[in-house]
């Protein structure tokens, strides 16, 4: 590959450097000394002085000179003399060395921004980099490093050729246009998007095989001429597996769907990765075409895994003013029989601090059973159990039952699942004062579309679900259908993600049945922390003489969100909820009930942790005056 360039010291290597940015490097990991919670240090220090031979302390200052504020920020986000010069280098070749290394990342940066005449001049106690000799010794801590960069102009493309299998290519499909952009990172996606678009035609070779680039400084333009080989239409061969102890190989190689024959595909690819990371028993997961065609004319697939721990436990809390404090504990089994079966036990109490007598709290006991790829990769059988005895303000209820039924995955953005589900319960309420025995067997349905970017934390994209669980009630000889549509929508209104509009709503009604024949738990409420904020659990709705709510055969909610980073891990969010519940199998929106309220977010790895702050907008009088809401994840 041939780079043009006609000035500057290092721009050749720098053009380099910026078009392999996007190249992964990996990090060492320093035992900590220090302790910090929600980013706040309580003790210790940051630093890791103690790993440093001969520490030697700095500062540095950039200067941009033609004053463009937002370059200057790009240039300091990039410089590792500016973001790391709390930390001391190891003596004055430390500091030689991160000073060079600085520069062609200052140069790359430049580039990213189109600018390809730009100087970069670094200084170390007053003499410019170049003028110091490798034996240097700084003194007079902290040593002065100041940083200086001539931007030059900016540049755009001139003359773009595509060459080789990629000459029938039209480069503005690319982005590529004489006179657009000319960032290094504009013609690196060019190259990527050329490669995935002949690779999606089933051509697991293609690649760029060549690239020039002149930067003709007279006119402020950069040609490009890339060389792409494309490679021939292949099938899949056979996928080999390696890594695999306790999960069955076979099994393995199975659940990636990739069938022998079949031509190649990209999103295949990548739907097998994701297929296979959603089994939760590998920590690693290396699935690669091999670098040449076997003879036949197929791809071999090479998969390398290694498997995680199997067995799992934990504990989790939440907590509102409405309802108290809730605890919950679990122990788990990722790979039970060998083929990724999972078991999990569960068991939860609920409403501590809410009720003062023990036999008021709510407790919950479960235990499921997963069984991944029985009809297909791209199916899971599932089997549970459970137990509950809970004490809402609606109702009373003792329920053991359990269900079998099947998940297939449509494709990567669409679910659907089916279920038998057969429960026997005690349900004591308002309708029912004595308490009614009921035999239920169901068979809820369920479809769901989720196209979001981030199932923790979205910025981007729909979810959509869609509900119906026709009921029978054998010792009643009574029958309802209750059916429940979603959605929630996410849309960053600023580039950055900074800015989050979330919006949900919820449309719900139960047909076949007197509101007194269905069951208090089947049947709809509002309020709460997953509900309508501001109110008590059930709290909206329907009620009777002694102000319990009874619940009702109806729903319409709707929530508004603003999720605003502060930083990158904490954020605040502005919200309103709005929620109905009626009597009638279609609401008629009579009580009508807002809250709204603040709320802090804090992002781990794990999704972010939510404490919610609400009042209600137009209250009854046994409504809170405000609502106090703490858990993990958003709202919705």
């Amino acid at each position: 590959m041939r780079f043009g360039v006609a000035k500057g010291r290092g721009l050749g290597r720098a053009i380099a450097l910026a078009l392999l940015a996007g190249a992964a490097v990996p990090a060492a990991v320093l035992p900590a000394t220090a302790f910090e919670l929600f980013g706040f240090r309580l003790w210790g220090s940051s630093d890791e002085d103690t790993d440093i031979v001969d520490p030697l302390r700095y500062s540095a200052t950039l200067t941009v000179t033609d004053g463009d504020e937002d370059l200057q920020d790009t240039l300091e986000d990039a410089s590792e003399l500016m973001a790391e010069q709390e930390r001391p280098v190891s003596g004055s070749l430390g500091l030689l060395s991160r000073a060079r290394a600085d520069r062609e990342l200052l140069i790359a940066a430049l580039f990213r921004a189109a600018r390809y005449d730009g100087v970069v001049n670094i200084a170390i106690g007053g003499r410019l980099l170049d003028d110091i000799p490798p034996d240097a010794e700084f003194t007079g801590e902290p040593v002065p490093v100041t940083i200086t960069v001539d931007p030059g102009a900016v540049f755009t493309l001139g003359d773009i050729a595509l060459k080789g299998d990629a000459a029938d290519l039209m480069p503005g499909r690319f982005g590529l246009i004489s006179g657009g952009p000319a960032g290094s990172e504009a013609i690196l996606k060019a190259e990527s998007d050329i490669v995935r678009a002949l690779r999606q035609e089933g051509r697991p070779l293609a690649q760029v095989t060549g690239r020039e680039i002149v930067a003709d400084h007279a006119t402020r333009t950069l040609d490009v001429s890339l060389t792409v080989a494309a490679g021939p239409i292949a099938p899949y061969g056979e996928t080999t597996v390696e890594g695999t102890e306790q999960v069955d190989r076979e099994f393995t190689r199975y659940m990636t769907g990739l069938e022998p024959g079949r031509i190649y595909s990209p999103k295949e690819m990548r739907e097998a990765r994701d297929r296979l990371a959603a089994l939760e028993v590998f920590s690693s997961i290396n699935l690669r075409e091999a670098e040449a065609l076997n003879p036949d004319g197929s791809i071999p697939i090479h998969l390398r895994v290694s498997e995680r721990k199997f067995r799992y436990y934990g504990a989790g809390a939440s907590y509102s003013t409405t309802d108290g404090l809730g605890l919950e504990g679990y122990w788990g089994h990722r790979n039970l029989f060998g083929r990724a079966e999972k078991l999990r036990i569960g068991g939860s109490i609920s409403g501590i601090g809410d009720r003062g007598d023990l036999g008021q709290l709510n407790y919950n006991a479960s235990i499921l059973f997963e069984k991944p790829g029985v009809i297909g990769p791209d199916s899971k059988f599932f089997a549970k159990l459970g137990t509950v005895y809970e004490h809402p303000d609606a109702y009373d209820r003792f329920s053991t039952g359990g269900g079998v039924g099947i998940q297939y995955e449509l494709s990567p953005t669409q679910t659907l699942s089916a279920e038998l589900a057969v429960d026997w319960e005690k349900v004591t309420d308002a309708l029912n004062p004595e308490g009614k025995d009921y035999l239920l067997v169901s068979t809820p349905l369920q479809y769901v579309f989720d196209n979001r970017d981030d199932k923790l934390n979205p910025k981007r994209g729909f979810r959509a679900l869609a509900f119906a669980e026709p009921t029978y009630d054998f010792l009643n000889s009574t029958s309802f259908v209750k059916v429940k549509a979603e959605g929630s929508t996410y849309r960053a209104v600023d580039e950055a993600g900074r800015f989050v509009l979330a919006g949900r709503a919820v449309l719900g009604s139960i047909v076949g049945a007197e509101l007194a024949d269905i069951p208090a738990d089947r049947r709809f409420y509002a309020g709460g922390g997953g509900s309508v904020r501001g109110y008590a659990y059930q709290g909206i709705g329907p009620k009777d003489a002694f102000g319990d709510p009874i619940g009702g055969r109806s729903l319409a909610e709707a929530s508004l969100e603003m999720r605003i980073g502060v930083t990158d891990t904490i954020g605040i969010v502005p919200f309103i909820d709005a929620g109905t519940v009626s009597e009638a199998e279609f609401p008629d929106f009579s009580d009508f009930k807002a809250g709204a309220g603040l709320g802090l977010r804090y992002i781990t790895p794990f999704g972010p942790l939510r404490v919610d702050v609400a009042v209600p907008l137009n209250p009854d009088p046994d409504d809170p005056t405000f609502a106090l809401y703490a858990g993990i994840g958003q709202a919705f």
